[in-house]
């Protein structure tokens, strides 16, 4: 369902740096605001993530770290005692505990999406061994 808002800019270079940066994703300038605006509102709750572009689309990254899907990937899960993981994350990825808590913080929020990221992943992975498979099985005849 979509909800029509009307938003008032003070500053026309505001709106035309908009349709310029809309124009150049090949979106519309709603559906680039609505984006914008989701992503600030995400990030004034959890400060330490920001939102970066890749081959998978936008997803949610730690300042100055990797992405929060990884982050989780190797914290949740997997042989490690739960109290041990964040010790472990920090010595794995370089991080403070700081980010580590952050990118569990943005997961508690986000499950569905930081979930879904780490299942794409996988999925990516698992068909790049399958094509690997296939290429040396070929070479090997």
């Amino acid at each position: 369902m979509v909800t029509p808002v009307s938003i008032r800019f003070r500053r026309p270079e505001v709106v035309e740096r908009l349709k310029a940066e809309a124009g150049a994703r090949h979106v519309s300038s709603s559906a680039l605001a609505e984006e914008l605006i989701e992503e600030g509102l995400r990030t004034r709750r959890h400060s330490l993530v920001v939102f970066r572009d890749g081959p998978s689309g936008r997803r949610a990254g730690l300042v100055g770290g990797p992405d929060v899907w990884e982050v989780i990937g190797g914290l949740v899960g997997g042989d490690v005692p739960a109290e041990s993981r964040v010790e472990r994350a920090v010595d794995v990825f370089g991080l403070t505990p700081r980010q580590v808590g952050a990118a569990l913080d943005y997961y508690a929020d986000f499950t569905a999406e930081i979930d879904g990221e780490i299942a794409a992943n996988l999925a990516a992975a698992d068909e790049a061994e399958a094509t690997w498979r296939r290429r040396q099985d070929l070479l090997a005849r």
